[in-house]
Formats: C-alpha cells, structure tokens, sequence
C-alpha cells in the first residue's frame, strides 16, 4: 500500500480536528462549485457533481452550503471562477507527487506550493515530470470489519471491478473510470457500504521511505492537503508499516 491509501490510513487513525474539518469544507464547496459549472446541477446526470455531494456527506456538510454551492455553479449566484490545473513535483526521496488545483489566482498558488514543496524537503517539476507514474483509477474502500474478504472479492470481481487488494484497515477495489458508477452501485445494491469512493490517480511504482525521508514526507503531506488551493495530492511513497505507527505517534 502507498502514496494516496496510505496517507487515507494514517488520518483515520489520526481523526479529523475541527480545523482540518474547515479546510475539508472548502475543498468540497469548491469541487460542488465546479462540477456543476461544467456538467450541470442535477447530479443524476452529472457523476462529478454525484461524487462532490458523497464527499459532503461524508463531512457532515449542511444542506444550505451544498445547494449554495451548486447554484454559484450554475450561475443563480454570484461566484468565484476556478481555474483547474495539475502541478508535478518531488518529496523526499524523490518521490512522485501529483496536485490536482482549484484557485481563483494560478500565479500565486503555484508560488505557494513551489515555497512549500521546497520547505519541506521537495521542489516542484516541470508538467508531465512524474504523471507517467500514475494511472487513473477509480477506487472503492470498504472498512474489514463490515465485509468478509471472500464476500468482496466475489462480488467486486461480478460487478465489474478490475481487481481487489488487502490495504492494511480495509478492503480496496479498483476499477477502470468509466466503470467506476457501475461497480459502486452495483456494490451499494449488495447492501455494502463503502468509507471512501472517488476517481483518483494511483501510482504504478513506490518509492519506499524510512526515518528523516519518512517523517519529512507526511509533514509535507499534511502542510499540502490543508492548503485550500489543493483538493487532491497523489504520490507513491511506501513507509512500513511500524515506521508509519512510530510517525503517527510522535505526531500525536
């Protein structure tokens, strides 16, 4: 397990603060803001915009932020005009680190993260650096401890999935983008309920890290994903196991 599943883990063994909850919220409202922009504010005819609501859900966000939301999207309310970009760069160890943005001013994001990749033991690289690592995939998590191994497996694989692993807390199902839908509600009709879904980008190799590299690589992790700008960062570090426990201690 790496990069994007393993980061999953360790903030659920963390629990989410209050102010991390916050940034959550903006993330979100900006990913409801923008899919229903581009593809409209019925989410029954929009899968972006049927994943941003999940995501809402799933953070406890009110009602009246959601529908705010959707309708700066489709223009019944005035709002801010994102601009979606992907930057590349490298982590400790040269490790493969992917950014998928949303901001109102490029210019001074990209400054941001360039000032924060480097404080934290990275620099950004140039487009396309690192995006051979990684290939789109959706993928579905599902806690152990509410579906038994063979039961997913069976029924993952019958509705379309293009494999199934064991990713330490839970059970993960990968599947190709455009099946994504299916399988997950093929899987939701099954009566199994998933604790993360979404289209994300999952690297092909990992790059594992140990000690300083290790420490300095979650820290950059955590600096990344609490910069409102940021909505998703993908990358393909690999730490052990005792070495992410050890971290997550001394981190508190």
């Amino acid at each position: 397990m790496s990069g994007h599943s393993k980061w999953a883990t360790i903030k659920r063994k963390k629990g989410a603060t209050d102010a991390k909850r916050g940034a959550m919220f903006t993330k979100v409202i900006r990913e409801i803001t923008v899919a229903a922009k581009n593809g409209g504010g019925d989410p029954n005819g929009n899968p972006r915009l049927r994943t941003a609501l999940d995501k809402a859900k799933a953070v406890n966000m009110p009602l009246d932020n959601v529908n705010r939301a959707i309708k700066k999207g489709t223009g019944e309310l005035e709002g801010v005009n994102y601009e979606e970009s992907t930057l590349e760069g490298y982590g400790p160890g040269g490790v493969a680190i992917m950014l998928a943005v949303l901001t109102d001013n490029k210019n001074r994001t990209v400054s941001e993260i360039r000032h924060l990749l480097s404080k934290n033991g990275g620099n950004m690289g140039e487009a396309g650096c690192v995006a051979w690592v990684f290939h789109k995939k959706g993928v579905i998590a599902f806690n152990k401890a509410d579906v038994a191994e063979d039961v997913i497996m069976e029924k993952s694989l019958e509705a379309g999935a293009e494999d199934f692993k064991d990713a330490e807390d839970v059970w993960e199902v990968t599947t190709d983008p455009a099946h994504f839908e299916a399988v997950k509600k093929a899987l939701e009709a099954q009566g199994l309920k998933s604790t993360h879904a979404e289209v994300s980008m999952v690297p092909q190799n990992t790059v594992k890290l140990t000690g300083a590299d290790a420490e300095k690589m979650i820290k950059m992790m955590e600096a990344l994903e609490e910069h409102d700008d940021i909505q998703n960062v993908y990358s393909n570090f690999d730490i052990p196991p005792d070495e992410m426990e050890r971290i997550s201690a001394a981190m508190g």
